[in-house]
């Protein structure tokens, strides 16, 4: 890895991602920067490559997501922006190594992917957990309603029980009068 990819950091990488359309996704203005090129030149090179980035690889930010985006994450305005930003999936992220071929961009795009992996990894081990605890929670449940039964039946017996263990009482009484 080539000393200006070094200062890279995998926490500059994952600031740069962000979830739009219930998506992750990194924008052209971001990945231009890691990449070390201009945002025009990582675009015309898509352009040129159209048909490799289909909708579900990169699409543009509707005007409302993109001052969402600035609002949310206190991005900068971008310095007046003409054209809405493009942003590309995981998908395509990966499909630009393949028509960026600077060894800066290979070794970017590999660990973006790294890191796109690392975060798909969390969130399943989140989901797995999740699902351990939901688990856990119906079965206390369950145990709660047990339990209540059970002292609802222990209420039943000792009321019997002492119903049962009753004895007339013995003895003189004192009236009052």
């Amino acid at each position: 890895m080539d000393s200006n990819t070094a200062i890279i950091t995998d926490e500059v990488v994952i600031s740069k991602i962000y979830i739009i359309r219930n998506t992750k996704i990194m924008l052209d203005k971001d990945l231009a920067e890691l990449y070390d090129v201009s945002t025009g030149n990582l675009n015309k090179a898509v352009s040129r490559n159209k048909s490799r980035f289909p909708e579900d690889f990169m699409f543009q930010l509707y005007e409302e997501e993109f001052k969402n985006l600035i609002f949310q994450n206190g991005i900068s305005s971008w310095g007046g922006t003409r054209k809405l930003p493009y942003a590309f999936t995981e998908q395509g992220v990966a499909m630009l190594s393949g028509i960026l071929h600077s060894e800066r961009a290979i070794q970017v795009n590999i660990r973006i992917m790294r890191i796109f992996t690392r975060i798909k990894h969390i969130l399943n081990n989140h989901s797995e957990l999740n699902l351990e605890i939901e688990k856990i929670k119906k079965k206390l449940n369950n145990h709660d309603k047990n339990l209540e039964i059970v002292f609802k039946y222990l209420d039943e017996l000792m009321g019997k029980h002492s119903d049962q263990n009753k004895f007339p009482e013995i003895g003189f009484k004192v009236g009052k009068g």
